[in-house]
């Protein structure tokens, strides 16, 4: 384990005018309707792992199942020529604000332009959501355009918190030994 000093970016947007669009990609993005644990996992890992997202990988089936199955969350997926290149995960708050729980894309489709068109995506769906407010949290452990990707969209910080926590060394991978030698 080491020690990760963290600093965690809360960011939000007050009105869907102020949302600034991306160029459209490949990025075909379909709602993924039907509650399906494996999937979401697969989208989980496949996008997270880089990046230290680990609170959900000890959730039991039964636990993806009733998460998903919420009328309050919604999962979206970006396809590029059919396969998945990212994803992200809408949820209703009790304050009638929507917020992105999770966003980001596989990494080998980094880097093309996508992340800001699903993101572009993200925003005007949640908008659809709310009338109220979108909001999302990074932190500096997360993609190195994260942060610059949120604000070149419209999203303006609103706090930001010091943490510290005992993580492993390198993050965790899709699956066990995955891109060690």
């Amino acid at each position: 384990m080491a020690r990760f000093e963290v600093t965690t970016t809360y960011l939000e947007m007050l009105s869907a005018a102020q949302i600034i669009p991306a160029a459209p990609t490949a990025l075909t993005v379909m709602e993924s309707r039907i509650p399906c644990p494996e999937f979401q996992r697969f989208l989980y890992t496949a996008v997270g792992s880089p990046w230290y997202w680990m609170d959900r990988l000890r959730w039991t089936y039964q636990q993806w199942l009733d998460y998903i199955s919420q009328d309050t969350v919604r999962t979206f997926v970006g396809y590029v020529e059919g396969s998945p290149a990212g994803y992200f995960e809408l949820s209703q708050q009790l304050d009638s604000s929507a917020k992105i729980e999770y966003f980001g894309l596989l990494p080998q489709f980094i880097g093309q332009g996508h992340g800001g068109y699903l993101l572009t995506q993200a925003l005007n769906t949640a908008w659809k959501l709310t009338s109220k407010r979108v909001w999302v949290h990074t932190n500096s452990i997360d993609g190195p355009h994260a942060l610059r990707n949120y604000q070149a969209r419209g999203l303006v910080i609103y706090d930001q918190q010091q943490s510290v926590f005992d993580l492993p060394k390198s993050p965790p991978g899709p699956w066990a030994g995955a891109r060690r030698p």
